[in-house]
């Protein structure tokens, strides 16, 4: 397993974790629950894409040869 296969992994139980303290309820319209989940899937997606590129960006950047 690669090194950034396991920083995705990890990035995902934190961003996880990071966004279970977030009320969506009230942005969301009422009975829209469909939309709010995926909206929220999309939402944790782009956050650990993000997160594990800076991640991985930062330690190439850093790494000395």
């Amino acid at each position: 397993m690669s090194v950034k296969a396991i920083i995705y992994v990890l990035v995902t139980i934190l961003v996880i974790w990071a966004m279970d303290c977030i009320n969506i309820n009230g942005i969301f319209k009422k009975n829209k629950i469909a939309q709010a989940r995926l909206f929220y899937l999309f939402l944790a997606f782009s956050l650990v894409y993000l997160v594990t590129n800076f991640i991985w960006d930062f330690y190439l950047a850093t790494k000395f040869y």
